[in-house]
């Protein structure tokens, strides 16, 4: 009789492992580019609404917004041409996210340096660049689809992140 029950008890053991080892069928999401176009349009909604709610904080700043969604202030001119695609800029600069939050800052007695547009930085930079003149000082609010987008940096800067930049064109070569 002891047997009985040890033997019952190992066929049982044997059915609960079995059953929970069984493969489970790939699930494809139901997912399609019309869902997709209207997440990203949601996502550029809710954007706007922050940017909108830092901006009431900021008055003062006088921003104009680019046919990309990125918003600038020019609120030191500079001299001579705009910043040109190929041209090596010379910038100091103050990244930070809509919280305040410093996620990159130029070393002191130090210049950043990147070629307009052929430089692995945030497009939103580069295109504020081609809106400066050598010497000038401006605030530039860069959306997540013209800075780290949906992944981040992987370092200090979120995915989805709205990026706030205080940049002064130094050089231009």
């Amino acid at each position: 009789m002891k047997n009985q029950f040890v033997l019952l008890g190992l066929v049982l053991m044997m059915i609960l492992v079995a059953c929970s080892e069984t493969e489970q069928p790939n699930v494809i999401p139901d997912w399609d580019q019309q869902k997709s176009t209207e997440m990203n349009k949601n996502l550029a909604i809710e954007e706007e609404i922050q940017i909108k709610l830092f901006l009431e904080q900021h008055k003062d700043w006088k921003m104009e917004k680019s046919g990309t969604g990125l918003q600038f202030f020019i609120y030191k001119e500079g001299e001579g041409s705009i910043g040109m695609v190929g041209q090596t800029a010379d910038v100091e600069m103050k990244i930070t996210l809509l919280d305040g939050s410093v996620v990159f800052v130029t070393k002191k007695d130090h210049v950043d340096e990147f070629v307009i547009d052929k430089s692995e930085i945030e497009s939103g930079i580069h295109e504020g660049i081609k809106k400066m003149k050598k010497g000038g000082k401006a605030k530039l609010i860069i959306p997540s689809h013209l800075a780290h987008g949906l992944i981040g940096d992987f370092e200090k800067i979120p995915p989805l992140s709205i990026l706030v930049v205080d940049i002064h064109l130094l050089n231009l070569n």
